[in-house]
């Protein structure tokens, strides 16, 4: 069975500041080398971090491979006008009518609660697109959305949107899955070399109990989870892993979030997925819905289900 990668990232003509992003020649070379079928584009649009792409730059991607790439759009809170009142809908709506299949990756290192930010989401509750974020505790020297240990940012933003359909990813969102004892261990933080420091992936990140991350999933329908970020962690308690799997069956994606040229890291979740089912410890249809036929359905692909 060939895979669908829920999360990816490409640049048309890659630029080597920061992280250099493979090409889509690159990135499909690993797809066929990994069995990865087809998968989704996100856009970089915010300056806090990396530098930005365009929305259509992404799209020509899409078209230049419409059986390997599917698209998603980008916006800024902050865009047009730079209050909670912007007309963003219009925006989604125009790259909605044009294929694509989401929001995001949403990472401008602002308050998960500014009204720009909830206004987006707004905005893409009303018309219909999911929204996929990344997170922080840090701000103003970091990127992505800052909420406080707990998620409670995340948490209202659920409440207040129950038809917006938000897939989480990200170390701060994973971190979660068990009791935080030490907050500043779930994401890395970039050093004066440029590079990332303090890695989950490098660290023995104990699962204990379960956290705020299953509690959340427990109770709002409207939040699914992305896995890039969760194999760090959950790699480490097997058992626990594949409970986490089956019970969330329906709302788990397989997803690379590959992003660098090179490396190939982020596609170890894959071989730890097909050591899982070829051992017998993950169901075949557990595996075929998260690795999939979830994306399949959610996203509207077309693809033949395994």
């Amino acid at each position: 069975m060939k895979y669908v990668d829920a999360h990816a990232h490409a640049y048309r003509k890659p630029i080597p500041f920061v992280t250099q992003f493979c090409s889509p020649k690159e990135i499909l070379e690993r797809y066929d080398r990994y069995g990865i079928e087809m998968g989704a584009l996100l856009p970089v649009v915010n300056s806090d971090i990396y530098l930005p792409q365009a929305n259509e730059d992404i799209l020509e991607m899409v078209e230049n491979h419409p059986d390997r790439f599917f698209p998603f759009c980008n916006v800024d809170p902050r865009a047009l006008i730079n209050r909670s009142d912007a007309p963003l809908d219009t925006v989604l709506q125009y790259y909605k009518d044009l294929g694509c299949k989401g929001v995001g990756e949403i990472m401008p290192n602002m308050e998960f609660m500014d009204d720009r930010v909830q206004n987006l989401f707004r905005c893409a509750e009303k018309v219909g697109l999911p929204v996929t974020t990344d997170g922080t505790d840090r701000p103003n020297a970091d990127f992505g959305l800052c909420d406080a240990p707990g998620l409670p940012g995340l948490e209202h933003t659920l409440q207040r949107f129950p038809n917006l359909k938000f897939i989480a990813h990200g170390p701060v969102f994973w971190a979660e899955i068990t009791e935080r004892r030490r907050p500043a261990l779930c994401k890395p933080v970039f050093g004066s070399d440029g590079l990332q420091h303090g890695s989950p992936g490098k660290r023995n990140f104990k699962i204990t109990t379960e956290g705020v991350a299953i509690e959340l999933l427990r109770e709002f329908p409207n939040l699914y989870g992305e896995l890039s970020d969760a194999y760090w962690i959950l790699r480490g308690n097997e058992e626990f892993a594949v409970k986490f799997f089956v019970e969330f069956q329906d709302r788990l994606f397989f997803g690379t979030d590959c992003c660098n040229s090179t490396t190939e890291a982020n596609f170890n979740i894959k071989l730890w997925f097909d050591e899982l089912h070829n051992s017998g410890a993950l169901p075949d249809e557990v595996w075929k819905k998260i690795c999939r036929n979830n994306a399949i359905d959610f996203f509207g692909l077309p693809l033949k289900k395994a």
